[in-house]
């Protein structure tokens, strides 16, 4: 069953607000000395750790599972400090990073990677070209609501993209509001968090035109690919998340024009727009 916690703060279609806490000081501060403690609190007490020393260490066995499965063109969503977006270019990927923290985009930077001081849901460059996109350290949660999030995705993706979300090892769907915790009495301002478990995934992909193509696990992590569901002439009509009309340009669309930002990053040229490899061509 679906825990559900305080309603989210309301706002308009398609767009969520940024959470105040991941840009206060625990969560900076954590960042900054690259340690914990650090905590989500949710409203009945509960406490989930947050592993700040892994997000700020080079990528391990089960990170490197997700870097090995990353094609073309890809974006890294709530980033945090930047281990895959740095490994990534390391590698000669085109590859971004957003994150809503400033500190977080501040410590890609410095570690070598590309970063966007950015929600998912605000405009981004590029959209409707990303060949992959990372939601990984629990960042399927983001803005308390999966199915908005992969509905998101599917204009920010290409035609043929995958995802590749990281899964809580246990079999939950809960939606909660919680609060950054640093173990030391200071709290941040409440948001709303999903927690979802490999079964829960698969629905929630189910109702927004992706389907899971791939699990597996390392070191006790669980992880899930997901590609867009195989349209057929009979469907009717698209739903978030499907393939774009044959017709119309990825990323042509309402919403989808890449957002014009000073030295802003994007995944390439569409096919036929200039030179170098096609999104997609593992580039």
């Amino acid at each position: 069953m679906r825990r559900h916690g305080a309603p989210a703060e309301a706002v308009a279609p398609g767009c969520l607000p940024r959470p105040a806490a991941w840009r206060e000081d625990p969560y900076a501060d954590a960042l900054d000395s690259g340690q914990g403690p650090l905590f989500l609190r949710r409203s009945d007490g509960w406490l989930l750790p947050l592993d700040v020393e892994r997000w700020c260490a080079a990528p391990d066995a089960a990170d490197q599972s997700v870097l090995a499965r990353c094609r073309g063109a890809v974006l890294d969503i709530g980033c945090g400090p930047g281990r895959l977006a740095a490994a990534l270019a390391a590698r000669g990927r085109r590859a971004l990073g957003i994150d809503v923290s400033p500190a977080a985009v501040a410590r890609t930077e410095r570690l070598g990677g590309l970063a966007l001081c950015r929600s998912v849901f605000e405009p981004l460059p590029g959209e409707g070209r990303w060949d992959t996109a990372l939601l990984i350290d629990g960042n399927i949660g983001i803005g308390g609501d999966p199915t908005a999030l992969l509905g998101r995705l599917g204009s920010v993706t290409g035609p043929a993209a995958r995802v590749i979300a990281e899964c809580v090892p246990v079999d939950v769907d809960e939606c909660c509001e919680v609060r950054l915790d640093n173990g030391s009495g200071a709290l941040g301002e409440p948001f709303t968090w999903a927690r979802l478990g490999a079964r829960a995934l698969h629905e929630h992909a189910r109702v927004t035109g992706w389907h899971v193509t791939e699990e597996w696990s390392v070191a006790g992590r669980v992880f899930a690919e997901l590609s867009r569901r195989p349209q057929t002439p009979s469907s009717g009509a698209r739903g978030p998340g499907c393939c774009p009309d044959p017709g119309r340009a990825p990323g042509s669309g309402p919403g989808s024009a890449v957002f014009p930002v000073p030295g802003a990053w994007s995944p390439g040229p569409r096919r036929g727009e200039g030179c170098g490899p096609e999104p997609g061509s593992g580039g």
